[in-house]
């Protein structure tokens, strides 16, 4: 671990990722303490200020901290795309490795079938499931972990075809085990790897997609302190105050530039070829 740290913070891009990564788990994890004010607090009187010291970031269009709001807001926006990304993940490595052990006609029909599903964007399929289940936080986290697994399952069989064909699969499978064991504990982890990357990289569209979910007003309602929401909240009163509109896209770019470096980073780190 402190070998892959080292060969990590060598990548101007890991370096980077990793510092704005910890910066934005800093803000879920302490968010609601570094709030200088209640998010919830409105004020008639404070509408559409600008930067000041009673309020750093200015307040919106019902007189509310914008930086408070977006401190407490971090928490759920980051953690609900985290939450669905692994639960992706999980269910794609899951699956791309059952599909490269079967092999033969499971195998073509389980790829088949999941590039019938890649065919469809995954902002649209995300949206289908959505108007499916309902408008709801939990709703777009299921949406969106449904519409990742399919690309995780491709490129996790990818890797599993190889790790198939080597000779601890062969010794297992010769000794009797069962293909749940040799799935789990011999397979599963020697595809973590790319895994890892692939699932830091996605964290940051899944950021994205949440924000778009929720400005669509099919993710959270409000008055929910979500990222996407604030910014679909500021669009009729942009022309009052920009700051409104500005400083929540800005934290969801910041959150999607950062965790894309990081997985860039991850992946020249795990690179045997560039990792000396």
């Amino acid at each position: 671990m402190i070998e892959l740290l080292k060969r990590l913070l060598r990548t101007p891009q890991g370096a980077v990722g990793l510092v704005l990564v910890v910066l934005v788990f800093i803000v879920v994890l302490f968010g609601p303490l570094l709030a200088p004010r209640d998010p919830e607090a409105m004020s008639i009187l404070a509408r559409y200020k600008g930067p000041s010291a009673s309020f750093l970031l200015g307040t919106d269009q019902y007189g509310r901290d914008i930086l408070s709001r977006l401190l407490i807001g971090a928490r759920s926006t980051v953690t609900m795309a985290v939450f669905a990304t692994l639960a992706g993940t999980f269910a794609g490595a899951f699956i791309g490795t059952v599909s490269a052990f079967l092999g033969g006609r499971a195998d073509e029909f389980i790829m088949r079938t999941i590039d019938a599903i890649m065919a469809i964007p995954n902002l649209l399929f995300a949206l289908l499931i959505v108007n499916l289940l309902g408008s709801s936080s939990i709703n777009a986290l299921v949406a969106v972990a449904v519409a990742f697994a399919p690309g995780m399952a491709r490129i996790t069989r990818s890797v599993a075809l190889a790790v198939r064909k080597q000779d601890y699969v062969s010794a297992a499978i010769a000794r009797g085990e069962s293909s749940r064991y040799i799935i789990l504990r011999e397979m599963l982890p020697n595809v973590v790897a790319p895994i890892v990357v692939e699932t830091t990289i996605r964290v940051s569209f899944a950021v994205m997609l949440f924000a778009t979910l929720s400005f669509l007003g099919l993710g959270a309602q409000p008055p929910a302190t979500e990222w996407g929401l604030m910014v679909s909240e500021a669009r009729q009163y942009m022309h009052l105050s920009a700051g409104i509109l500005i400083w929540p896209s800005l934290a969801i770019a910041i959150v999607a530039i950062g965790f894309n470096l990081l997985g860039d980073g991850l992946r020249d780190a795990l690179n045997p070829r560039t990792g000396g």
